[in-house]
């Protein structure tokens, strides 16, 4: 039990040190929840909604400038075990995106980056503790890669001096991840941490979103329902910090910060379909210096298992 405690401080510990996205599109969150057990494939549909207020000046003032924005990802995701070891998952995003300033609306929407994820399973351990109740711990970790196949509008950078480069439904470049995937339970009641490092290149018009590293930690509990579906409540943090983006070289104000937020959600599981959501508050942040502020955020799914 005392190595299972020190793994699960190092995940989380290290999850915290860098983060994935923090809101749009260089600045957008991956989380997605605790993903639904399944043993061989799944496929399912993801609603994710976040928001941002730019131009924030000191103590949380407005003017003329303050900006919100909103962020409305679809996508349809998926993910396939291969023999016992191996899983493969990818996801397809459409983004609807929208700022408002001093009652103007600008809209965009369209295909946002799709990628794709590899895992392996470096443990499954299962056994029977002393007081008779099953203890689980498993361990996955992988790599992936995102394509460029959301736009990334040069214009809105070059219109926007600055302003936080997040009004774009792509960043315009092939990025790449590092994910790790930890989840203990003694009999119902469980642990999930979740950690990934997203590595960002730098794209045809010579911008570089900053790197960035998120983290979940998850506790909740399964309850069976008359032996034909479960429901498992969770509550938790996820922690995300970004370094700043580069621009010809220069890094950019506007960008970069920490984001630590609440979560609350729960994941009803009935035969082969699974559904679920999540709501995070934000408890505490510093993006672009204080100038920007991140709203609530909200991730709805279902999925089919075969």
């Amino acid at each position: 039990m005392k190595k299972i405690i020190i793994l699960l401080v190092a995940v989380f510990s290290f999850s915290g040190t860098m983060a994935c996205d923090i809101c749009g599109c260089g600045v957008g969150s991956y989380y997605v929840g605790i993903l639904p057990e399944f043993s061989k494939k799944i496929i399912g549909t993801r609603y994710r909604y976040s928001a941002l207020t730019t131009h924030v000046g000191l103590g949380g003032a407005t003017s003329y400038l303050t900006t919100q924005e909103r962020f409305h990802t679809a996508e349809v995701w998926g993910g396939w075990t291969i023999g016992k070891k191996f899983r493969l998952m990818a996801y397809v995003p459409v983004s609807f995106v929208q700022k408002t300033n001093q009652g103007i609306t600008h809209r965009k929407e369209g295909l946002g980056d799709m990628g794709v994820q590899g895992f392996y399973r470096v443990f499954d351990n299962r056994r029977t503790t002393e007081k008779n109740k099953m203890l689980i711990h498993t361990l996955w970790m992988g790599a992936g890669i995102k394509a460029p196949t959301g736009k990334y509008d040069s214009n809105e950078k070059d219109g926007n001096t600055g302003t936080a480069n997040v009004f774009q439904l792509g960043t315009g470049s092939i990025d790449f991840t590092l994910n790790a995937m930890y989840d203990l339970r003694l009999q119902d009641a469980g642990i999930n941490t979740t950690a990934s490092y997203k590595i960002n290149t730098l794209n045809k018009e010579d911008y570089r979103y900053g790197n960035k590293l998120s983290s979940s930690l998850q506790l909740y509990y399964k309850f069976r329902i008359m032996d034909r579906a479960t429901l498992a409540p969770n509550i938790g943090l996820v922690a995300e910090t970004a370094a700043k983006d580069i621009f010809e070289g220069y890094a950019e104000d506007m960008s970069g910060g920490n984001f630590l937020a609440g979560s609350l959600g729960t994941e009803l599981a009935f035969k082969n379909i699974s559904l679920g959501g999540n709501f995070q508050l934000p408890v505490s942040q510093k993006l672009a210096g204080g100038f920007v502020k991140a709203g609530n955020r909200a991730m709805l799914h279902v999925a089919i298992i075969f």
